[in-house]
């Protein structure tokens, strides 16, 4: 009798170790990243979303955004609060409704959180910054300058 409770619990901790060995997870690699041009932001950024659905309510988000060298985005909202870590490049941020590029620029593995509805801007030096970013969906970016806004022109 011993014997077979010991056999059973045997398997039941090593079918419990297996099945946790055996979870789905998922992996992406950097060569499987898809960069596309977003129509709410200017010409010349690129995003890829890696994990989550930016259209769905109540989705964890995980997103990339790929500044161009020299360029500045104008200053917006968003109606979520993000989490930004700095990916690879150089970039500078700041809150406000006015874009002034005051202190220096951050490098990999610098993050901000800036609050749902918090106005900032961010601009890159002369190389390529990616951002990563992450936020409860659903998402949105709203431009404190309409006319800064690339939807109102396409």
């Amino acid at each position: 009798m011993k014997t077979l409770l010991l056999s059973t619990s045997l398997v039941l901790l090593v079918g419990g170790a297996m099945a946790q060995d055996t979870r789905h997870t998922n992996v992406i690699t950097p060569d499987a990243v898809k960069w596309t041009e977003n129509p709410a932001f200017p010409k010349g950024i690129q995003t890829a979303t890696l994990v989550g659905d930016p259209t769905k309510a109540g989705e964890t988000v995980v997103q990339r955004i790929k500044f161009p060298p020299n360029f500045t985005m104008p200053p917006h909202t968003h109606p979520f609060a993000e989490v930004v870590t700095v990916f690879s490049g150089n970039i500078g941020t700041n809150s406000g409704e006015k874009p002034e590029k005051v202190g220096g620029l951050l490098q990999p593995g610098a993050m901000w959180v800036y609050p749902a509805k918090h106005a900032h801007y961010a601009w890159t030096g002369d190389g390529e910054a990616i951002l990563q970013v992450q936020y409860t969906g659903p998402g949105g970016i709203d431009y404190i300058n309409p006319a800064d806004d690339p939807r109102k022109g396409r």
